[in-house]
């Protein structure tokens, strides 16, 4: 067997050979719920501390904008309602 690295070879006979017994979930296998629970509140705190939070001018500027495409929204779906209604109404009426 080579020893390049990355290689993807099975393990060598004496590595076979050896009894060790192979360990079961890393981390997760010696705790119980609670342990894992914490485990897990954990890996979450570590992820939100990954976040680029935006500033307050940005998430003033963010919800300004998502608040006028939504009322702008609102007068198109108002104003093709309000043509429908009048061409059902000269239609059927």
């Amino acid at each position: 067997m080579t020893d390049a690295v990355g290689s993807i070879d099975t393990p060598d006979a004496e590595d076979a050979t050896s009894q060790e017994k192979p360990r079961k979930g890393g981390k997760r296998g010696k705790k119980g719920p609670l342990g894992r629970l914490a485990l897990f509140y954990r890996q979450i705190v570590a992820e939100l501390r990954k976040v680029v939070w935006p500033t307050r001018g940005q998430l003033t500027t963010y919800t300004t904008v998502v608040i006028i495409f939504v009322v702008i929204m609102i007068g198109l779906v108002t104003v093709i309602d309000y043509g429908f209604q009048e061409a059902v109404s000269y239609v059927f009426g």
